[in-house]
């Protein structure tokens, strides 16, 4: 299976100025929340806060790490900088796991004993993070086709947007109908919603550090490829694994027959045009050895059971 890496590229200065952008207005919505929270009483709009302020961190995370990512590798990062989205990513989930559980807790509380609540200040405050988490949406829009931790941005926003309006239904049924338990019970909702797109997201970065194999990328479709160009008799000890987010690697051992290795630079050149072009494998380290002195019983994939 082809390995997609087409993506869509803009100038890194105009996309840090949309991200800027978004920073502050989640910041300043952010501070705007809490107070509103504070003085009326409102869990669900703290709760609305915590979230909003995640983003900004998030979107923070993401704004540095593009600088960070763009450094050229040197002798104390041989790889480069590209991992650092990852390792923030991995720190932005995990935190929002502790907001969700902590958010959780503090709901089951105030359903036992539910506070009043100022409705109209969640109602207006609400309004206002929607505007706010649209308005982030549309500037990470065209950014998020290029980069997943862009992407991930996108989708949380678009996600606030619909615990905004839960906010906003909370208030006028506080307002309507005089039930202050659905302050509480919308701040669980939040927070399992949150729970749930954290441990989700989590999966990837924790993938990618532990060198996992890019998910979408067909392993046996790679080997086959490798063992299908001529003089190759096998290949094994392979790793596979992500340099940075977008960014595929691959080594392996490969086994040539007798009359493969008198054409070892054309073989290895077929077998780098093929990772390139059916799977965007721009990285790959290959070792050659002849077939009459390979390693025996060696593990297809790792370095198990290999001797001479």
């Amino acid at each position: 299976m082809p390995h997609d890496h087409s993506h869509t590229h803009l100038d890194p200065e105009f996309g840090d100025r949309r991200v800027s952008i978004a920073i502050w207005a989640n910041g300043i919505l952010t501070v705007a929340q809490i107070v509103g929270g504070i003085l009326s009483g409102s869990l669900a709009l703290i709760a609305d806060a915590l979230h909003n302020f995640s983003d900004m961190a998030s979107l923070v995370i993401a704004f540095v790490a593009r600088k960070i990512a763009r450094r050229p590798a040197d002798e104390r990062m041989t790889f480069g900088y590209g991992r650092v989205e990852i390792v923030a990513a991995l720190i932005n989930y995990t935190t929002l796991i502790l907001i969700g559980f902590y958010l959780i807790y503090e709901g089951g509380m105030r359903i036992i004993d539910p506070p009043e609540v100022g409705a109209w200040t969640v109602v207006i405050l609400g309004g206002v993070a929607l505007v706010v988490d649209t308005l982030t949406a549309v500037l990470t829009y065209s950014m998020q086709k290029g980069s997943v931790n862009i992407r991930a941005l996108f989708l949380h926003n678009l996600s606030d947007a619909l615990a905004s309006v839960a906010v906003i239904v909370a208030g006028t049924l506080i307002l309507l109908y005089d039930m202050w338990w659905v302050d509480p019970a919308i701040t669980i909702g939040i927070a399992l919603y949150i729970l749930y797109l954290a441990i989700t997201e989590i999966v990837g970065p924790i993938r990618t550090l532990m060198l996992g194999s890019p998910p979408d990328m067909d392993n046996r479709a790679v080997i086959d490829a490798m063992r299908d160009v001529d003089g190759v008799a096998d290949v094994h000890h392979v790793h596979l694994w992500q340099m940075q987010e977008n960014e595929a690697a691959l080594d392996c051992h490969v086994v040539l027959t007798d009359g493969g290795w008198d054409r070892i630079e054309d073989i290895k050149a077929a077998i780098k045009g093929r990772l390139k072009d059916e799977f965007g494998i721009g990285h790959s380290s290959l070792e050659f050895e002849h077939e009459n002195r390979s390693h025996e019983n060696a593990d297809l994939y790792g370095h198990g059971k290999s001797d001479k």
